[in-house]
This record gives structure tokens, sequence and C-alpha cells, in this order.
């Protein structure tokens, strides 16, 4: 497809950081059962050549670092913004469950996700859902967030058909290893009223180019 399909959706935009465990995985079910499931990544050789990168204001390093618990993927961003996506067609009525696992040391303090000039996160996963018309692609972010409480969603400041749903906020498990499981599935029919189109890609992206903290 077209790569306007997907930076449509991401609004212009790190020393910024969030690191991603080797768990990047959609479930065929609702239920925990690993082995059914299809792993997106999980590091242990490098970043898979999937993976591709779509700048928008200066690009994030990403880089992939041994830890105790195996390679992990490490985001770093000095007042730029740029994401990894990874073009993968599948229908969630198969694989409903996205599970991952990350870290973030700090949130943004001026980050507000109610402003387009506040609208910087430490760390958000997507799940994208493309439109041969670009402006018709509708977008799942989950991500860490500064002000907007855990388990509360907003449609982004940019984007009308965005969804953004804080899975984590603020900092008390800021320093932590924290595992999300998401019904991508269910979410998609309560935030968009209708049933889900076909997957097109998931994406990774951390950004603090608008409050340029660090």
């Amino acid at each position: 497809m077209n790569p306007t399909y997907y930076k449509s959706i991401f609004n212009n935009k790190f020393y910024h950081w969030f690191i991603i465990l080797p768990l990047l995985t959609i479930y065929i079910s609702t239920d925990c059962v690993v082995g059914q499931s299809i792993i997106i990544d999980n590091f242990e050789n490098g970043l898979q050549p999937q993976w591709e990168c779509e700048k928008f204001k200066g690009e994030t390093q990403y880089s992939i670092v041994k830890t105790d618990n195996g390679h992990v993927l490490r985001a770093e961003s000095k007042a730029s913004a740029s994401a990894l996506i990874y073009k993968y067609k599948y229908d969630l009525k198969e694989y409903p469950t996205l599970t991952w696992r990350w870290k973030v040391e700090n949130i943004i303090k001026k980050g507000d996700e109610m402003k387009k000039d506040a609208d910087d996160y430490a760390a958000r996963v997507c799940v994208i859902f493309p439109h041969w018309l670009p402006s018709l692609t509708k977008k799942i972010t989950y991500f860490w967030g500064n002000k907007l409480p855990k388990g509360e969603h907003t449609q982004s400041p940019y984007y009308s058909r965005s969804i953004m749903v804080a899975v984590e906020s603020g900092n008390e498990n800021i320093g932590k290893w924290v595992v999300e499981r998401r019904n991508v599935y269910d979410d998609f029919k309560m935030y968009f009223g209708e049933e889900p189109p076909q997957v097109g890609g998931i994406a990774i992206m951390t950004d603090t180019d608008n409050t340029g903290e660090s």
C-alpha cells in the first residue's frame, strides 16, 4: 500500500526513551494461550526488516540492546519524531488480542493529550486500519499517558479517526516492566461502533518534539 496511508495518521512530530521487551504478540483468542500466537518480533536477531521507519520531524534512534531479560528494542529521541511501522495484514476475528511489554523511565511533564502543542508521549503502540482513501484510515493507539487517567480514552487532537487509549498513566509504574493485553477487536467495536476492517500494520512511536522535554 501507498505509505501515505500510514503517514497520514501520525501528527507532525525526542531525549526521551522507552524499551519494548521481546514480546509483541498477537493472540488468536482472548485468553493467554501463548502456543496460539503469532510473534511479531522478539528482537533476538536484531530488528526484522519488515519494520519500516517513517520520519516526521527528525529521527528517533531505534536500537536493539541486551538485558537480563533478553534483547529489547530501545528508542531514543531528541526533539524529533519518527515511527517504526510493521506492515502486517490480519483479521481481528482470528487474532483479536495484542500483547506487549514495555518500560518507560519518565513521563512527559508538559504533555497533554488534549492539546496539539503538547501532544507528546513516552511510548505508544498503534494498530492501523488503512483505507485506500487516507482520510478514512483509522487507528487505535495504546499509550502511556501524561495527564489522561489510566483506562480512559480520547480522540487524537490531530486526527479525528484516531482513538487514543491510556493503558498506563503517570508515574505509578515508571521504571517497571509492565505487560499489556488488549482485545483490539472489542476495542474497535466499542470506540468506532462497527465491525473492524482488516488490520494493516502495527506501529511504535515515542515523541517529545512539541514540549521540547528531554
